[in-house]
């Protein structure tokens, strides 16, 4: 009888639980998704819509402000350019901050919790104050105006996160798997490849979406440190300050698709480090 009890009392205390964690995930999503529907609903109505009373609240999927921005000079170049300089910044944050986190999760040397502190230090640097050394030192190694150039910038930016991120998973991978590696003739290397990187997929994976939205999403180093071949964020910064409204509300549509449409393809391997994280 008295167990009886005890779980009817656990049972009322646990429901509760669970109704505030859905509530507050319920609450969560409506603050990232509500943005996000507001935006498209402006973005697919007519301009007349946009800025008329009363507000509506449901996409008439009108083109109009769209096709505009689409045809506008410059946006496809600055589209590409976008994606290029996402695509390389990810590649050499993972190139880079995967073998920099392997180091920091198996070798032991002095001040290594120090290099963690001040690896994470390195984002609390305003950009504002590199940015004249930064285009003196562009001008004169000719990277100024160049797409590497900028993704070498994105790449720093990045570049802390990905090697916590992997020093962390890579700390849960058991050393005995390389050990076994070992013994049947795999060099450290070798080893690295072909088994601690297999394992540690999940949260490469993870670093680089966040090395690719960090890209994405910057705009100070790409007004300053471009002119032609600027992204989509400084040529909506630059080029669209000054338009009506719809044409913002279609440029920073176009802005978010990309970067959404990259996380829906990689969230398998999302999921798996957040199940790898939780075992």
């Amino acid at each position: 009888m008295s167990e009886a009890v005890v779980r009817q009392d656990d049972a009322g205390t646990v429901a509760p639980a669970r109704w505030g964690l859905r509530f507050a995930a319920i609450v969560l999503c409506a603050w990232v998704l509500v943005p996000i529907y507001l935006l498209a609903v402006d973005a697919f109505n007519a301009p007349k819509a946009v800025t008329g009373w009363p507000k509506q609240f449901w996409p008439a999927f009108d083109l109009t402000s769209l096709a505009f921005f689409w045809n506008y000079a410059g946006v496809t170049r600055a589209l590409v350019n976008s994606l290029l300089v996402a695509g390389l910044t990810m590649v050499l944050s993972i190139l880079i901050g995967a073998p920099a986190g392997y180091a920091l999760a198996r070798f032991r040397f002095r001040g290594k919790g120090a290099f963690r502190i001040l690896v994470l230090m390195t984002r609390a640097f305003p950009l504002p104050l590199l940015a004249l050394p930064l285009a003196v030192f562009y001008l004169r190694t000719g990277l100024d105006d160049t797409l590497l150039g900028l993704a070498l910038i994105h790449t720093v930016l990045a570049l802390p996160f990905a090697i916590l991120i992997t020093s962390s998973l890579f700390i849960s991978i058991p050393v005995e798997l390389e050990e076994a590696a070992w013994v049947f003739g795999c060099s450290r290397a070798q080893a690295f490849v072909r088994i601690v990187v297999p394992l540690a997929l999940p949260g490469i994976a993870a670093s680089g979406v966040f090395a690719f939205v960090t890209s994405w999403n910057e705009v100070f180093a790409a007004s300053v440190l471009t002119v032609q071949n600027q992204t989509l964020t400084a040529f909506l910064l630059t080029s669209l300050d000054v338009s009506p409204l719809p044409l913002k509300f279609a440029g920073a549509f176009v802005l978010i698709i990309p970067a959404l449409i990259f996380l829906f393809l990689v969230r398998k391997y999302l999921f798996s480090l957040w199940g790898i994280a939780n075992r």
